[in-house]
């Protein structure tokens, strides 16, 4: 008998897959903070949805893998006529979501941006929407949709707080496949075996390797990762529908498990339960398409630029910027050299800097060749420089903080310091709401005009605005507001 006989039996789930299951599968109410939160995240993700929709290099990647593809009671994909099966319709929608790094962000020891997990969410919730309506049944409401992004916020970020992918090579969308796993699980009404099944399918996967958010790598298919992994997460929970077999220890088990394997033999630390502490805090990018970690530094440099054009001068007479930053900013998009692309320059601190010093704005549009072809961009890059400041890379960690701060100090060429300027929380931050709500929901209707008719302006806006209504809201409807189709 072979030696390894006894002990071939198989565990139960891991601990982890355990607890996604159980939050994913219960019925929580949650609190009208959390439900807020989640409508205007929901607005804010689809606006960035549409507003990638004016970028060629977005709309090239959409569509029906075969033309002649028709999909019964499919899938449409906001800003598009496209009607696809929810796999590829996760997909797309994903893609557009992420495309301009303008959707929400979480940060901790792990990033990522939460509301990636809307295109499985929003495509499975449509697919199934439009398939209860032909067969005579009531189509999920938009309740159920905000309440599947609190619980994919919830296990993406919890999971994030403590646990650093980046720092073992791994890129962060493998959180957003199984949270979007869990949740969409749920949506198809999946039973406690097949979700644990799904997830550990999950983990299970060869993650993605950080290195496209990186020089000398940095490329596009960090704008559609987030597609990559919610569409996968739609395929593993048919696959489980199946009532294909998981893989109980596949976290935990020795040598061939997800910690050994990928994590450098480290098991996650949890700081919480889940609940709805994410989408409460989540941050919003408002003001500015820009890796996350330079929000504050972009914020600053556009009140030095005003400074500097009320003393009658301009960015040509810098002589030197010193920001003063945290540690994760240093490690992702402190960068030197030459930048190849736009996904390149917007995660480049000088990049998103010197425009707005130059400019006095920083868009979407600021990070395609035609403006970075300026000379002027190139030499005010090679005179900012970073240094960590350890305070800041502490409150950045401290969990009744979260600040992102930099702190900018200009030095003109005429010997002058100008005195610095410190942002410690963007304006999409939950300790700044109150200013930040009103922005988002300008950002919303901005967005909407970029694509839509102004009929479906006008009916969107009515069904978002108000709490009680947007929940009561056939999904199908919303979607069929927001498409072309």
């Amino acid at each position: 008998m072979s030696s390894n006989v006894d002990q071939n039996v198989r565990p139960d789930f891991d601990e982890l897959i355990q607890k996604i299951s159980d939050y994913s599968q219960s019925d929580t109410e949650f609190n009208d903070l959390a439900m807020e939160t989640a409508r205007h995240c929901l607005m804010d993700t689809l606006g960035c949805g549409l507003l990638a929709l004016t970028f060629d290099d977005c709309k090239k990647m959409l569509g029906p893998f075969a033309d002649d593809v028709k999909v019964k009671n499919g899938v449409r994909v906001p800003g598009t006529s496209f009607i696809l099966d929810p796999v590829k319709g996760a997909w797309d929608i994903g893609a557009i979501i992420r495309w301009l790094d303008f959707n929400d962000t979480w940060l901790a020891a792990e990033w990522g941006h939460p509301s990636d997990n809307l295109g499985g969410i929003l495509a499975v919730s449509d697919w199934i929407s439009r398939n209860n309506v032909a067969n005579g049944k009531k189509p999920l409401k938009m309740k159920d949709v905000l309440s599947a992004m609190i619980m994919a916020h919830e296990i993406q970020g919890c999971i994030a707080l403590e646990n650093s992918f980046n720092k073992v090579g791994l890129d962060h969308v493998v959180l957003v496949k199984v949270a979007s796993t869990a949740v969409v699980s749920k949506l198809m009404n999946l039973s406690y075996d097949e979700i644990v099944n799904a997830i550990s399918l999950a983990w299970v996967d060869g993650q993605s390797l950080r290195t496209y958010r990186h020089a000398p790598n940095t490329g596009s298919r960090k704008s559609w990762a987030a597609g990559d992994a919610t569409s996968r997460a739609v395929r593993l929970a048919l696959i489980a529908s199946t009532g294909e077999m998981g893989y109980p220890s596949v976290l935990t088990t020795k040598v061939w498990g997800f910690y050994d394997s990928l994590f450098r033999g480290k098991s996650f630390k949890f700081q919480r339960k889940y609940g709805s502490y994410v989408m409460e805090n989540v941050l919003f990018k408002i003001s500015f398409p820009a890796e996350f970690h330079s929000q504050t530094a972009v914020e600053a440099a556009m009140t030095i630029h005003n400074n500097i054009k009320k003393l009658g001068l301009n960015s040509d007479s810098i002589k030197s910027v010193k920001i003063r930053t945290h540690e994760a900013c240093i490690r992702i998009i402190d960068k030197k050299g030459p930048l190849n692309n736009p996904a390149d320059r917007d995660h480049c601190i000088q990049y998103m800097v010197a425009v707005p010093l130059i400019f006095g704005r920083l868009t979407a549009s600021d990070y395609e060749d035609a403006i970075a072809k300026d000379k002027r961009i190139d030499q005010l890059r090679n005179k900012i420089s970073c240094v960590e400041d350890k305070k800041f890379t502490s409150d950045y960690h401290d969990p009744k903080m979260r600040s992102i701060a930099n702190a900018l100090t200009v030095t003109l060429t005429n010997g002058k310091t100008l005195k610095e300027v410190v942002v410690e929380y963007p304006i999409g931050h939950k300790r700044r709401r109150k200013d930040g709500i009103p922005l988002l929901l300008q950002k919303f209707e901005r967005n909407l005009k970029r694509i839509l008719p102004e009929k479906k302006q006008k009916l969107i806006l009515k069904l978002c605005n108000n709490q009680n209504t947007f929940e009561n809201t056939d999904v199908n409807v919303l979607v069929d507001h927001l498409s072309l189709s």
